[in-house]
């Protein structure tokens, strides 16, 4: 199993706008193939130094994740995504 995480910190760090950002990311659940499970959860601890969500997907093989990363359901969530977050950190691993 693959698993890849995604730490976001958006531009407008607001209750609104992080709510936004999660039903986003949570809208592509059932609509991707290959995409095993996804969890997106809210950071409770806001600070300086902290991120806003944590985006959790599951799948398979990386040939999965390859081919989720262009998938167009993911492809306009991402646009979106990328176009309100400050920064981002990804971790990919084996489970």
């Amino acid at each position: 199993m693959i698993v890849n995480t995604l730490l976001i910190k958006l531009k407008d760090r607001d209750n609104v706008n992080i709510a936004k950002a999660r039903d986003m990311l949570l809208s592509m659940q059932g609509k991707i193939r290959m995409l095993r499970d996804i969890q997106v959860q809210t950071n409770i601890r806001p600070g300086a130094l902290s991120y806003d969500l944590i985006l959790t997907t599951r799948f398979d093989s990386m040939k999965d994740l390859e081919a989720y990363l262009a998938d167009p359901v993911h492809v306009e969530v991402a646009k979106y995504i990328v176009g309100a977050w400050e920064t981002a950190a990804a971790v990919c691993y084996e489970s």
